[in-house]
């Protein structure tokens, strides 16, 4: 075990149950401590942030293509809202538009995760960003690491 053995509550926004299955499957085999949580769209997203205030994730994974409400929407509502503004998002999406990156910087997004359709880049790129994030006390880096990279 590394020296951190902080426990992460995850909660995942993604509307594709195989990238949900996915994801849930590398967290458990990377070396860092997680729970997940789940929803499956942007309007789930913010009813889920909204009953939890109390107890919100340290960290939200924001697929961008969800129905209900994308996850641009979100991003933007999360930031304009007090008691949420402060939560650390990663955006995990499969596109890789550069307009919509900047947009995403931006709006406060902590980093931005294209999703690897291959399993061992996937653990290493969930591993990187829990790393990466809390190194950094979960501020958003600068533009040129915003972005990254298994």
């Amino acid at each position: 075990k590394t020296m951190n053995t902080k426990h992460y509550n995850l909660l995942l926004a993604d509307d594709d149950e195989d990238d949900c299955d996915f994801f849930k499957e590398a967290l458990d085999e990377i070396s860092i401590e997680t729970s997940l949580n789940m929803v499956h769209d942007g309007v789930q997203l913010m009813d889920y942030l909204k009953a939890n205030e109390s107890k919100l994730p340290d960290v939200v994974f924001l697929d961008l293509n969800m129905p209900r409400k994308n996850g641009l929407e979100c991003l933007a509502e999360i930031k304009e809202d007090e008691k949420l503004k402060e939560l650390p998002i990663i955006i995990f999406s499969t596109s890789l538009d550069s307009e919509i990156v900047n947009n995403l910087y931006k709006n406060g997004a902590s980093f931005y995760i294209r999703k690897p359709g291959d399993f061992s880049k996937l653990k290493k790129v969930i591993e990187n960003a829990l790393t990466n994030a809390s190194e950094n006390n979960f501020k958003q880096p600068e533009r040129a690491h915003f972005i990254l990279q298994p």
